[in-house]
């Protein structure tokens, strides 16, 4: 497979609520955007460093003006992603901007519609059990049981 290098960037998303007359600001970090760069990793660092310097979040490009520019404070951490700190007027936003490879790709699979036999049978005996959370495969040496 022909390495697919990408540009991740995320965003602290704000959003503000008013439950019983109290305002709360909730914060939440989202991926905004996947761009695909191509084959060559150096080519995906020189995007993710031009990204850091220029993207402008979500919650900014809405309020601003044309020809407005943010102040803009963009650090590279040891493992190569950028964390930057963007404000302008009274707002600010963080994003972190890392470059990736495709390790793999999953085209979603519907199940099959169920039958009336199924339907009947879910409805008498009630929803199937959820499924199980993921856990770590265990090794060989776990499974064996413990010698005294």
């Amino acid at each position: 497979m022909t390495p697919q290098w990408y540009v991740l960037i995320e965003e602290d998303t704000r959003t503000t609520a008013r439950p019983d007359g109290m305002e709360l600001k909730l914060h939440r970090w989202m991926l905004a955007g996947t761009y695909h760069i191509g084959t060559d990793e150096t080519e995906a660092e020189a995007a993710a460093q031009d990204a850091a310097l220029k993207y402008i979040p979500g919650l900014l490009a809405r309020h601003a003006q044309a020809g407005d520019e943010p102040a803009r404070h963009a650090f590279l951490a040891q493992d190569g992603a950028w964390v930057v700190l963007v404000k302008q007027q009274h707002r600010e936003c963080h994003i972190r901007v890392t470059t990736a490879r495709l390790m793999h790709t999953q085209e979603e699979r519907k199940a099959p519609p169920k039958t009336l036999k199924e339907k009947l049978r879910n409805a008498l005996e009630g929803p199937p059990p959820p499924l199980e959370p993921w856990t770590p495969p265990r090794r060989n040496d776990e499974t064996a049981p413990a010698s005294s």
